[in-house]
């Protein structure tokens, strides 16, 4: 019996200038595999060689999760070099996200967490739900914020809270992310998809030069 293939981990979909980039992996809280980091940066490559889009949102499928983190039960079957190269190539999406010369809103519906969050930071905006929470919680496992979490951090909210989320490794609401400067702004979770679609469109229609 042939099994059928895997589904995609990346939907894309255009509304107009407004392209979004959803992790569709929902089972899994839309954790981080490789699969999923090479299929985002194929993502966001089209989208900044695309002269008709203007705007990204990013995103994860269902009402839990943004992104809960990476893949821990891949991970665990990484050697040391497999583990450098996974650290790598997330290294490089979130650097790609962060160079986008298109603005990217971060959709954060639900957990950002470890690899979320620094998916979530590598955005230019991030507007969250209320219900959403954040935090780089590697420190529970034995690992580092290996995306490039503890630089990004410092920029937003400085070295008291980095040194707090990143040393305790215990989750925030997004009630505090937004008072740390973690989040640009929060919503009541039924309003988020208008607040995102509403700021998409203002920014879709200012000049793409000065943007």
């Amino acid at each position: 019996m042939v099994e059928a293939p895997a589904p995609h981990p990346v939907d894309v979909s255009d509304d107009g200038a407004v392209r979004t980039i959803t992790v569709q992996r929902p089972d899994k809280l839309n954790a981080l595999n490789a699969a999923t980091l090479q299929a985002l940066a194929e993502a966001f490559g089209d989208a900044a060689g695309d002269p008709a889009v203007r705007v990204v949102v990013l995103t994860g499928a269902g009402p839990k999760a943004f992104v809960a983190g990476a893949d821990i039960a891949e991970m665990n079957t990484l050697s040391a070099v497999q583990g450098r190269d996974f650290s790598l190539l997330g290294q490089a999406l979130m650097r790609r996200i962060e160079r986008m010369p298109k603005p990217v809103i971060a959709r954060v519906n639900g957990f950002a967490l470890g690899g979320g969050l620094e998916l979530a930071m590598a955005c230019h905006l991030r507007i969250a739900a209320d219900s959403a929470k954040v935090g780089q919680p590697e420190i529970n496992l034995g690992l580092i914020p290996g995306f490039g979490g503890s630089q990004r951090l410092l920029r937003l909210c400085g070295r008291a809270a980095t040194l707090e989320l990143c040393l305790l490794g215990t989750p925030i609401d997004a009630a505090r992310a937004l008072a740390l400067g973690i989040v640009n702004e929060v919503v009541p979770a039924a309003e988020l998809d208008a607040r995102v679609q509403a700021l998409a469109r203002q920014l879709a229609q200012s000049a793409p030069l000065a943007l």
